[in-house]
């Protein structure tokens, strides 16, 4: 589920305190603080992307061969002298630099 960002609405028209909260996509947008009852309004932020989480996620998934395997991927590791030599996957045996 997605995280949205509120703030509430002061009388003046200035900005008030922000906070966070976690909606389904289909849910209404809060129109009063879920704690306090004051007026809020969602605001618009960028997404989150390539996070620190999402980085480990996928340094994670690399190492995991059979999940690469079953992805399609095919994996080398270096033989010497320029030569790679297929662990797993569809592509050539070997590859190599004088190819």
């Amino acid at each position: 589920m997605p995280i949205y960002v509120y703030e509430v609405v002061r009388e003046d028209g200035q900005p008030g305190e922000r906070f966070e909260i976690t909606q389904r996509m289909a849910e209404d947008a809060l129109t009063k603080h879920p704690e306090t009852g004051e007026p809020v309004r969602r605001i618009i932020t960028a997404a989150a992307i390539g996070t620190r989480w999402m980085d480990m996620n996928m340094e994670r998934s690399m190492k995991d061969e059979k999940k690469l395997d079953n992805l399609g991927f095919t994996k080398y590791e270096k033989a010497g002298n320029g030569k790679y030599i297929k662990k797993f996957g569809k592509g050539p045996d070997m590859i190599s630099k004088d190819q």
